[in-house]
């Protein structure tokens, strides 16, 4: 996934949607810890570009790998581009932060997310 200043959350956020349909990601004001959750009135809107959101960021790429854990992809945005971002994961109707489960992959993330729809 390009991380670049002119790319909005939006993009971002849908990118990583189609690599993983049955999550999605959030971008947040301030950081969290591992197993910690982000309120949602700290959360930015999606038409917002990186740049305005982290205007020291540098430009980069992050690998979207299934075999990578959530609390590591989430440490990897914080700290290679400054990103606050919250992995979500999809339950039945409803999308819940992955805080209790931080240490799963995102590819185990996204088939527990996928699996609750099936299952409806």
């Amino acid at each position: 996934m390009l991380i670049h200043s002119t790319r909005t959350v939006g993009e971002l956020q849908g990118e990583f949607h189609v690599a993983f349909p049955g999550l999605k990601i959030k971008f947040y004001k301030k950081e969290h810890q591992d197993h910690e959750g982000s309120p949602k009135k700290t959360e930015y809107q999606d038409n917002l570009s990186l740049g305005e959101i982290s205007p020291n960021l540098l430009d980069g790429e992050i690998q979207l790998d299934a075999e990578k854990p959530v609390a590591d992809f989430e440490q990897e945005m914080e700290t290679r581009f400054g990103l606050h971002v919250q992995v979500f994961r999809r339950s039945n109707d409803l999308w819940l932060q992955t805080t209790s489960t931080d240490d799963w992959t995102l590819g185990v993330q996204n088939r527990k997310g996928l699996h609750s729809i099936q299952a409806v």
